[in-house]
């Protein structure tokens, strides 16, 4: 509140809510003037993310560790034995200063420093590496909490939607656009999911590290814009059936990853095809050819619809690099019956036993 004083004083926060900015043309922010039975959406209700987001951790943490942990053992998770490396000071030094994969070079110079064999040096490395993998165990209960929320988010979204006229027909969507009430529900499930990103965001450099970490961080920022964005022009029918149409594959893939940590191979591969397809149907068809469709159609062009536009199309690319990701992988893994690692996995190496040294660690 004294930030929206200081700027208002200033003229940033009148400028910044300029009706022109934020509605279509010949809108005002008159048109979405409340009364004692119709609720538009209010900017200051998205700092309700805050205290949701902290709340989703908190939960995600009972959850992890009361039911996922639990589950997962009790499953018959569990994680390889991996080889303890002896203490020593500068290679320990030098892993956690200058890097984890030593140069040829380096292992030299390190070999000469230890006093020990340069294979040895380089087992050490490859050791205190898989020290710092994570555990099976904590990718089971990560999944699982994305798949609950994910499975929850798609099927509570899906029934708030059923019985509404613009979920059958998007034309409607934008019927009489922006003097569209807001039902209480549309609007908590809203800042439920925007909360949830935020505390994706929050997570992400204690969560398991993917390859697609990069991307993942695009990901996030661009969803947190388009949630906040969309609620604050009030396109939140838009919006529901985005966040929709992303829901609709994403708890299958966390499925398949949780079969996946619990080696039932041959149903992780049939859920995973079932992933595949619908992701790509929801994602480079239902999406493009339907929701967005209507959206560059039916709205006409003002500052704030073409920022959105813009993070749907990079959230369009996106699509279109993860599912080469996917194709990939079936057509690598299943098909071919190559080595089984989604194309979407950790960044860590492949687990190596003690029996693969030649000699002991030092």
């Amino acid at each position: 509140c004294f930030l929206v004083n200081i700027l208002t004083r200033m003229g940033v926060s009148e400028g910044f809510w300029h009706h022109e900015f934020w509605l279509p043309p010949g809108a005002t922010w008159e048109d979405l003037k409340e009364s004692a039975d119709i609720h538009y959406p209010q900017p200051q209700e998205l700092l309700l993310c805050i205290p949701g987001a902290l709340l989703l951790i908190f939960v995600r943490y009972l959850f992890e560790r009361t039911v996922a942990l639990p589950l997962g053992r009790g499953l018959g998770v569990s994680d390889k034995r991996r080889p303890k490396v002896q203490t020593n000071a500068t290679l320990e030094g030098f892993y956690v200063l200058l890097g984890r994969t030593p140069k040829e070079e380096d292992l030299i110079s390190l070999a000469k420093q230890s006093d020990l064999p340069v294979k040895k040096v380089e087992f050490w490395f490859r050791h205190r590496r898989a020290q710092d993998r994570p555990r099976l165990i904590k990718k089971f209960c990560e999944a699982s909490w994305r798949f609950t929320f994910y499975f929850t988010s798609f099927f509570s979204g899906l029934a708030l939607l059923y019985d509404k006229p613009w979920f059958w027909d998007h034309t409607v969507c934008w019927l009489k656009f922006p003097q569209q009430p807001l039902p209480p529900a549309l609007g908590w499930f809203y800042l439920l999911q925007l909360s949830f990103y935020c505390s994706l965001m929050a997570t992400l450099p204690f969560d398991v590290k993917r390859k697609d970490f990069k991307e993942q961080i695009i990901h996030h920022i661009s969803t947190i814009t388009l949630i906040s964005v969309s609620y604050c022009a009030n396109m939140i029918r838009f919006g529901m059936m985005v966040m929709l149409v992303h829901d609709s594959s994403d708890y299958i893939l966390e499925l398949a990853k949780m079969l996946h940590y619990l080696k039932w191979q041959r149903i992780c591969e049939a859920v995973f095809i079932t992933f595949a397809v619908v992701f790509i149907v929801s994602r480079l068809v239902l999406f493009p050819l339907s929701v967005y469709y209507y959206f560059v159609t039916k709205l006409p062009l003002f500052p704030i619809s073409c920022l959105i536009n813009a993070f749907l199309v990079v959230l369009q690319l996106l699509h279109i690099f993860w599912s080469y990701l996917i194709i990939q992988m079936i057509f690598n893994v299943i098909l071919r019956g190559a080595k089984r690692q989604d194309a979407r996995s950790d960044t860590e190496e492949s687990d190596r036993s003690e029996a693969e040294d030649p000699a002991k660690t030092q």
